[in-house]
């Protein structure tokens, strides 16, 4: 039997971006992301800060780079933020924000995954175990880890289904 989930989904940045392009006088793109200088900062305004997937970052030509819509481009620049407030208070200077790609880690089933660090692509079990140990080595707090490993353990061992799919029907009367 052959099973087939599609996923699509429309990518537009938060309200808030067109917001702040408005109020601030930064472009905006298409998909709503406001276009932020090298250190994350609006143009004119080095007190406001925008990251996230609803910024683009002005290169040093001029032209906007797109960073991916990840959690890892986020975590970066929310660190990078937060090094740069304390710079500032401390009068030093702060280079500009640089994301460095780690790779990409997908889970596609049970215990089945695709892995692709830049350097070396895997698929399979181990894909999958690379999956839940650095989605568990980003939590924070030890206790956080363990319920998320307990609840995962858990859905695993009784096949419970991990995916809500919303269809945009109701369902039927006997579900």
């Amino acid at each position: 039997m052959v099973r087939i989930v599609i996923w699509a989904v429309g990518v537009t940045a938060s309200g808030l971006a067109a917001t702040l392009g408005e109020l601030s006088g930064a472009e905006t793109d298409r998909a709503g992301r406001v276009t932020v200088e090298p250190d994350l900062s609006l143009a004119g305004h080095p007190e406001v800060l925008a990251l996230g997937d609803m910024v683009r970052i002005r290169r040093d030509d001029g032209e906007p780079l797109v960073l991916p819509g990840l959690a890892p481009v986020a975590m970066q620049q929310g660190r990078y933020a937060g090094r740069l407030v304390r710079n500032r208070l401390a009068g030093r200077k702060t280079p500009p924000f640089r994301y460095r790609d780690k790779g990409n880690l997908a889970t596609i089933g049970r215990a089945s995954a695709v892995a692709d660090l830049n350097f070396v692509r895997f698929s399979g079990l181990v894909a999958w175990v690379a999956w839940l140990v650095v989605h568990l080595w980003y939590l924070i707090g030890f206790q956080n880890r363990l319920l998320v490993l307990i609840r995962w353990a858990f859905s695993f061992f009784t096949h419970g289904r991990g995916a809500r799919l919303i269809t945009g029907r109701d369902p039927p009367a006997s579900e």
